[in-house]
């Protein structure tokens, strides 16, 4: 059968052209993972067609339902988040709205020691406190790895020796450097605002669990007189930086944690926004979003240091036996 002229005129459309450029690409959900490879998914067919039981008994499992271990993480990254938020609005309470209220320090101390009974209790901190922290940073650093392995394995998984020997005698040194460089960067996630403030808060919490839990517990063997009066006691002995280690943790907590509930909520933007949206109204709509998550991150922190930096640390020091035992434990720290 002979080809009829339109088959031999073929002109390529436009309109499929100036569709995908108005189209407002949409970054992919960091709860769903990558589709398999095709060899994954024929050993996975196999597998079923050889073991037609385990489908059945593997849905009660972690396995079985389509969802990997990512989608497991992720949730335990969430709801640990939302553990420690309960936590963390007792704090903020403690050490800045009732200060900011009574603007004084001896009033504002039994209410922290009532809170205390909550979450400072050898049950109540490690599943309010510990646990819910390090299933959140444990199980980011792992989604991250996992991911990096599911790249690698797309990007490099079908790559023979006699692939690259042949890139090598085409591609000049420089461009194979170059290129391996941004294969490279391509294997890893991105690494986006809101993961590098979470490793700086987790560093910062850190050094401010070490100041003031752990380290009462070595020097005096109990951590009952650590309140308020402790923390405005260190601020009179180092000024300088106590103030800049405190302002550096409620602006990165701050911002760490409005952001994160935000992303939670679908409030937040997409990471890169501004570099992936087009469409002017959807533009509009992030950037409005942008900037309310900032402002609410502002002023969580602004709030935070009204009460804490402006009432607490003005305190003064503490005296009598109460401020023999502050500097005993400031002086075993080198501080």
């Amino acid at each position: 059968m002979a080809p009829d002229s339109a088959s031999l005129n073929r002109k390529e459309s436009q309109e499929t052209l100036a569709s995908l450029v108005h189209l407002d690409p949409a970054p992919i959900d960091t709860e769903k993972e990558l589709p398999p490879l095709p060899e994954d998914s024929i050993e996975s067919s196999t597998s079923n067609i050889m073991s037609p039981t385990q489908t059945s008994t593997s849905s009660l499992g972690l396995s079985g339902s389509g969802r990997g271990p990512i989608f497991y993480l992720t949730r335990i990254q969430r709801y640990s988040s939302y553990t420690f938020t309960f936590f963390a609005g007792l704090h903020f309470a403690n050490t800045s709205l009732i200060p900011l209220i009574y603007r004084s320090v001896p009033y504002s101390e039994p209410f922290l020691l009532m809170t205390r009974e909550l979450y400072h209790t050898r049950l109540t901190e490690p599943l309010l406190v510990g646990l819910p922290v390090l299933a959140h940073v444990v199980s980011g650093l792992t989604i991250r790895l996992l991911r990096r392995n599911q790249n690698k394995k797309r990007y490099h998984g079908d790559a023979s020796p006699s692939f690259w020997e042949l890139a090598r005698s085409k591609v000049s040194l420089t461009s194979s450097s170059t290129s391996q460089r941004s294969s490279s960067s391509r294997i890893w996630p991105v690494f986006s605002n809101i993961a590098a403030s979470g490793y700086a808060f987790a560093a910062l919490l850190t050094s401010h669990v070490a100041m003031n839990r752990v380290l009462p517990l070595i020097v005096d063997g109990d951590s009952s007189n650590i309140g308020l009066a402790y923390i405005a006691h260190g601020f009179v002995r180092h000024a300088p930086s106590a103030y800049a280690a405190y302002v550096l943790l409620l602006s990165v907590s701050a911002g760490h944690m409005v952001w994160g509930m935000a992303r939670w909520l679908d409030l937040a933007p997409p990471a890169n926004w501004k570099k992936i949206t087009f469409d002017k109204p959807t533009r509009s709509r992030r950037r409005r979003a942008w900037w309310a998550v900032n402002a609410t991150a502002a002023s969580l922190a602004v709030l935070w240091a009204a009460g804490g930096l402006g009432v607490v640390a003005r305190a003064g020091p503490a005296y009598g036996w109460l401020g023999t035992v502050y500097d005993g434990i400031y002086e075993f720290a080198g501080r």
